[in-house]
């Protein structure tokens, strides 16, 4: 397995890890706080993004040499588009189209996950 590979994987797992938490927090705030679901996402998508930054940052892309100050802000940049993006596509799903609502965020997730919040992290955030 060539590094490029196992640094996919590693940066997959450590999103389904962070996923694992971002879903739990949702499914909470969505069915017992009674919150919609694009808001919902933004306080669960908050919440796991501090954990895939930490999975990321020191074991996923192993990017300690800069800064911790330099990577948070553009690591942060991309939560709130990433954040953004999700909850649009969730409010599109839910909310415009009513489909299921964990249906919703599982498919956004995958999107916005491998589309957008991969390509920036590794080449922006965590470029080494």
């Amino acid at each position: 397995m060539t590094a490029k590979v196992r640094e996919f994987l590693k940066v997959q797992l450590s999103a389904f890890v962070g996923g694992l938490s971002d879903f739990g927090i949702y499914t909470f705030c969505y069915t017992v706080l009674k919150y919609s679901a694009p808001f919902s996402n933004v306080i669960s998508g908050s919440l796991g993004a501090v954990v895939n930054f930490t999975i990321n940052r020191y074991w996923s892309f192993n990017s300690t040499a800069q800064s911790l100050g330099s990577q948070l802000w553009k690591f942060i940049i991309v939560v709130l588009g990433s954040i953004g993006l999700k909850s649009l596509g969730i409010h599109v799903f839910v909310d415009i189209m009513h489909w299921h609502f964990l249906l919703s965020k599982l498919i956004v997730e995958i999107v916005v996950s491998l589309g957008f919040n991969f390509t920036l992290q590794k080449y922006w955030v965590f470029k080494k």
